[in-house]
């Protein structure tokens, strides 16, 4: 099981394909190589940012701590939401134009396809624009005729990572699934006195899950394996040690811990069931 404080993670400006500069903090990452390969990081954009619609070949949920996001018909993003966009889904055009902070989870889906890692990304970043530019989320090159290319910037990298063309998975979803967990319900969990679960989605025939549990003052919330818990607000004791407001806590398959609170807290939970 892996604890991270929030206050032990540095902030480093973030080179991507996409417009706008922004800064991350790199809460947890996967197994390079491995088809459940993940990164889980905060997203602070201190102005505007731009990206083009476009699809992935891998799984994605955004959660809006601060500031707004607008996906244009797919669906607005304010504090408190959380969208789920499924690998071989188009979305977007994708905009900012003020500060935000997001937590984004990035993670291989149930095709298989995985997902490549920050090293592999940044590598194969800057050996193509040695050969083309990057520009609002699209890379252009100019072949041997003098003809201009271009093409998307994710997939671009992905290709030059991989070596052969990105195939997407055929999407399993029409749309991404937006949801606003401030209009759910909570519903009080019986065999856990003081504990209370908005069940947000189940995903897939891989069943990644994401929910909101509510932990009133004394009570505890035993946590799942293989999973990803991050603390929106509140403190208390974990299995191991203690957390606190953007604490992040995982668990792999067969590990187990509990949480008790000290003040009224609220955690999320992102599942990263097995391929």
């Amino acid at each position: 099981m892996k604890i991270v404080d929030i206050d032990h993670v540095p902030r480093e400006e973030y080179t991507h394909v996409r417009e706008g500069i922004f800064h991350v903090q790199r809460l947890l990452t996967g197994v390079a190589g491995t088809p459940g390969n993940f990164l889980l990081q905060l997203s602070i954009l201190p102005n505007s940012y731009y990206s083009p619609r476009h699809r992935h070949n891998f799984d994605q949920y955004r959660y809006q701590l601060e500031g707004e996001f607008d996906f244009a018909t797919d669906g607005n993003m304010g504090p408190g939401d959380l969208a789920y966009f499924p690998e071989g889904t188009y979305y977007g055009p994708q905009s900012s134009s003020a500060a935000s902070v997001t937590l984004v989870l990035q993670f291989g889906g149930a095709s298989g396809s995985g997902f490549i890692s920050s090293e592999q990304y940044a590598q194969a970043l800057q050996e193509l624009a040695a050969a083309g530019s990057f520009a609002k989320g699209v890379y252009t090159r100019t072949r041997d005729d003098g003809t201009r290319v271009n093409q998307d910037a994710y997939e671009a990298v992905w290709e030059r990572v991989n070596g052969r063309p990105l195939e997407y998975p055929r999407p399993r979803y029409g749309r991404p699934v937006f949801t606003h967990p401030g209009q759910f319900t909570w519903r009080p969990l019986a065999a856990h006195p003081g504990v209370s679960c908005k069940l947000l989605g189940v995903f897939s025939e891989r069943g990644t899950r994401a929910a909101l549990y509510r932990v009133s003052k004394g009570a505890t919330l035993p946590l799942q394996e293989d999973g990803i818990y991050f603390v929106t607000s509140g403190a208390g004791a974990i299995t191991g040690g203690r957390f606190a407001r953007y604490t992040t806590i995982h668990l792999q398959r067969g590990e187990h811990a509990a949480v008790t609170a000290d003040e009224d807290s609220e955690l999320l939970q992102l599942g990263l069931s097995e391929i």
